[in-house]
């Protein structure tokens, strides 16, 4: 095996965080097991997250990469959290408390847990107080090899799940523990937000037993998509006056109302991270109804008529990563039913039939790599798949 690979990057020096975008294709280091719990993976596909994307344009993640590489004094991180891969070797501490083996096929929570925190010893792993994230605290998979503590694996079983749709399970998890904060069945269900994790949602919503999803989006394509995947009706939102870019729609709320039978939506998925979408899920939720927040934004927000929000009872719940391995267990299941069609329809339409959204690394470049996570809400990076 040779001792270097391919991996996209983000260098602090060659790069700086304020005055690039993008990451630089490069031969690094292979990555060797230095701890006996530890495995070597060799990555198949990867997938390029909103998160990725944050990184991409320098809107998000700074703090903790920059934080993490001076705290390891490097300047280089390998990027991406998402994967599909095959194990080529194993400690011994991996083989014998977790039963990996060469050649066996995995993805991977990309939290990192301690163990040993308030959270951890409480049972909220996935809010572990001293968690890593790969590809952001941690070297990640954009690359064509990287190890990984055993206990963060997940075993994949490609006969019932398509490689393509396995790279995404982590993502397709967020949405998973985003559609579990309440109970669904039979509700009326608004997502505010259809970028890749709303369009998630909507498949698993309905497969969830969700009877209305109202879907909110302004941008035409992932409007289209949203219908595609289920949405009864998807309405697109005003645009926020500059002098108050955090304000609701009271159009938009009297549309849902109108929808709901004059109520509101049971529950509202805010996905955007957007100040002005998080007060539209409130003002869409029905009195003693639910508001799930899964979009992240930096800073502060203002939330408007807070005095309703506690006068109609409203539940608001944040939503962070996945349960581990809970989550997984419900991903796994809603995937591998190929009688919902979720399987079929991330496939078929968020990743477009593999049409233009799976680049092979071989061909890689930034520049055209650019133009597909411009026009596609999902992409995959083809290593060895």
């Amino acid at each position: 095996m040779s001792t270097t690979m391919t991996a996209l990057t983000f260098d602090r020096e060659r790069d700086g965080w304020e005055r690039s975008t993008g990451l630089v294709k490069e031969q690094v280091p292979l990555p060797t097991l230095s701890s006996p719990d530890e495995v070597l993976i060799r990555v198949k596909y990867a997938g390029f997250c909103g998160s990725d994307r944050g990184i991409w344009w320098r809107k998000a993640f700074g703090d903790m990469i920059l934080g993490s590489l001076a705290e390891e004094q490097k300047t280089r991180r390998i990027v991406g959290h998402e994967l599909l891969g095959e194990v080529v070797e194993v400690g011994h501490e991996a083989a014998v408390r977790f039963g990996y083996r060469p050649g066996d096929v995995v993805s991977t929570e990309s939290h990192i847990i301690c163990g040993v925190c308030y959270q951890c010893q409480a049972g909220d792993v996935h809010v572990c107080a001293k968690d890593k994230i790969i590809g952001i605290s941690l070297d990640g998979c954009f690359a064509e090899y990287l190890k990984l503590p055993a206990k963060s694996l997940w075993k994949t079983d490609l006969s019932k799940i398509r490689p393509e749709v396995a790279a995404v399970q982590e993502p397709f998890g967020n949405a998973v523990h985003a559609c579990q904060a309440t109970d669904l069945r039979g509700k009326s269900v608004a997502i505010v937000g259809c970028g890749t994790i709303g369009l998630f949602a909507i498949l698993i919503a309905r497969g969830m037993g969700a009877r209305q999803v109202i879907g909110v989006e302004v941008d035409p394509h992932h409007a289209e998509l949203a219908r595609t995947l289920g949405c009864d009706v998807v309405l697109t939102p005003a645009a926020s006056s500059p002098d108050r870019p955090f304000a609701s729609d009271p159009d938009l709320r009297a549309k849902v109302r109108d929808l709901t039978g004059g109520v509101g939506v049971d529950v509202a998925m805010e996905m955007a991270g957007f100040n002005s979408s998080l007060n539209n899920a409130i003002r869409l939720t029905r009195r003693g109804g639910h508001v799930v927040l899964f979009g992240v934004k930096n800073g502060d927000g203002v939330i408007e008529d807070l005095h309703r929000v506690v006068m109609d009872g409203l539940q608001l719940h944040g939503v962070v990563g996945r349960q581990i391995f809970g989550t997984w267990e419900i991903t796994k299941r809603l995937l591998e039913d190929r009688s919902n069609g979720i399987q079929d329809a991330v496939y078929s339409t968020i990743l477009n039939g593999g049409n233009g959204t799976i680049v092979d690394i071989g061909t890689w470049e930034k520049a055209g790599f650019e133009e597909v996570i411009k026009h596609h809400p999902k992409a995959i990076i083809r290593f060895a798949g």
